[in-house]
């Protein structure tokens, strides 16, 4: 049965710029692994950020529709998290800032690693009107949600050379 807690209406956007919300903020750590290694876009995450750890299953509500998602996450113990951690997957590692942007609640992922330059601004709504009505921030330089490269299951495992072509159909400049 599908709850409303499991499903997920989100939108992201490529920054133009560091927001200039960051400013005095505190990132979360969060390291991603996604499996199985071998799939073309892994929808299992498991995750550390903190001292949390859990383990997710993303996936559209619609077929060809990322803004709507259903998320079913479970919490790990220590233990758990070594012992799934070690299983072979493709690793993201970002810094997350959750800042208020044009009175909005913003995640802002910037990337560390092979992905270094990319940085992500993304907004959760609590309803799909909502989700309708936003307008993107000045700070934003294009909506990406609908972009098939751009989920995290599809970045895991590449480096910014990797996605560099799609980036620059955008405009995008890496950011640092």
């Amino acid at each position: 049965m599908l709850r409303t807690e499991d499903i997920e209406l989100e939108r992201t956007f490529l920054a133009k710029q560091i927001p200039k919300e960051l400013a005095g903020s505190t990132p979360e750590t969060i390291k991603d692994i996604y499996i199985p290694v071998n799939a073309k876009h892994p929808q299992i995450r498991i995750r550390s950020r903190g001292d949390k750890m859990e383990i997710t299953k993303k996936l559209p509500l619609v077929d060809g529709d990322a803004s709507e998602q259903i998320e079913r996450t479970i919490p790990l113990s220590d233990a758990e998290y070594v012992a799934l951690s070690q299983i072979d997957g493709k690793v993201i590692e970002k810094d997350r800032y959750k800042v208020e942007i044009d009175g909005h609640h913003a995640e802002v992922d910037v990337f560390k690693g092979d992905l270094e330059g990319l940085v992500l601004i993304d907004f959760e709504f609590q309803s799909r009107e909502e989700m309708e009505q936003f307008t993107m921030p000045a700070c934003a330089l294009a909506d990406v949600t609908q972009a098939g490269f751009i989920a995290g299951g599809l970045l895991a495992g590449k480096s910014i050379d990797d996605i560099l072509t799609q980036l620059q159909e955008y405009g995008y400049k890496l950011l640092a």
